[in-house]
Order: structure tokens, then sequence, then C-alpha cells
């Protein structure tokens, strides 16, 4: 007959120390490499255009191709803007005109691939972000002349209601002048003796002392 063994049921001896509880054996939570909250790495994808990233310090443009896992490399270029343009061409060779693009209002202007393939995609997208380069310098060239144009209005307006300081600051010593001439004593006519009178005939004279 078997007997129901149980190493729960033997009593222990009081002196031997306590069996290790599961919670004590059990593992912790493990974290993730990326840190507490699991959560991934941010790449460097611009936060507000699409199909482009960011790479040692220049912005690559790429495209996934239809029904399919590849992508189509569209080029390396030094700003956003560029990047972005040659990702709506390649989109709307791709994807058709409905298709969500950065610059939707260029929809128009962006050249046609002579086909499909990637290297006639690849041409149409520098062609559109060579274009893009040189919107954006246009549209940084007419600021700069507009704000030119208007602190030369400004200053303008300034010397025109320019007042002359050294002129301001001198006219109290012209007053004190002017004031001071009114206070000079007129000068004092020395009278002639008769005889001076009869023999002279002339003209009486001013004498200044």
């Amino acid at each position: 007959m078997a007997s129901n063994y149980n190493p729960s049921n033997v009593p222990q001896n009081p002196n031997d120390p306590p069996s290790p509880t599961a919670d004590a054996t059990s593992p912790g939570p493990v974290q993730s490499p990326g840190g507490s909250s699991g959560q991934p790495v941010l790449s460097g994808r611009h936060s507000m255009y699409r199909g482009i990233r960011k790479r040692s310090g220049k912005w690559v443009s790429e495209i996934r191709e239809p029904r399919k896992t590849t992508r189509i490399w569209l080029g390396t270029y030094p700003t956003p803007e560029m990047a972005a343009a040659a990702y709506d061409a390649a989109a709307l060779a791709l994807k058709g005109y409905d298709t969500p693009l950065n610059f939707p209002n260029s929809r128009l202007s962006y050249p046609i691939p002579a086909s499909a393939s990637a290297s006639d995609i690849r041409a149409a997208a520098a062609t559109a972000a060579e274009a893009a380069r040189v919107r954006t310098e246009s549209e940084s060239s007419s600021r700069g002349a507009l704000e030119q144009e208007t602190n030369v209005e400004t200053t303008s307006r300034v010397e025109e209601e320019y007042v002359d300081e050294e002129e301001l600051l001198n006219m109290p010593n012209l007053l004190v002048d002017m004031a001071g001439g009114m206070l000079v004593s007129p000068p004092r006519i020395e009278s002639k003796s008769s005889s001076d009178e009869s023999g002279g005939g002339g003209d009486n004279l001013w004498s200044y002392t």
C-alpha cells in the first residue's frame, strides 16, 4: 500500500531556517534596453515631412514601392525641403495624383518620370529637389529685399523727423547773447565848443569813448 507522503506534512525542526518562498525566488520584471518605458528610440524622421529622415547631418529620401517590400532610394539632400520634394515627385509617379504630398500646392509643377523604373523615378525626384532649392532661395532673397526696403523706409522717416540737437542745445546761449546785446549802453556824445561849431561848419560826428 503506497503511503501518502507529503513533505509539507512533515513537521520541521524549530531550529531550521525558514524555507524560501516563491516570491523571494521568482525573478523580477526585466526592463528593456531602451529604458524603463520600453519605447523604441526615435529615428531621425522629420516631424512634418513624410518620406525623409536625417542621417549624418543631411536628409535622405526614399519611398516604398506599391505592393512590394522594396524601397527606391531617392537621394541625399542638404535641406529637408529638397528631400521632401523628391519624395513628392516619386509618390506622384508610383501612387497617383491623389496621394498625400508634402507640398500639395506644387503638385502640378513636379516632373513626370519617363517610366516607372527606379532610375527614372530617381531622376524625376532629383529634378524636383533642385526646383525646391531654387524656390527656397528665391523666397529667401525676396524676404531679404523686402526687409531691406522696410529698413530704408524706416531710416528715411527717421531722418525726416531729425532735429539738430546741436542747434537746440546752443539755443540758450544764443538767447543770452541776444539779451546781452540789448543791454549794451548807447554811445556817449561829446558836446563841442562854440568855437568848433562856428569854425568847422561840418557835420557833428559821434565820438565813442
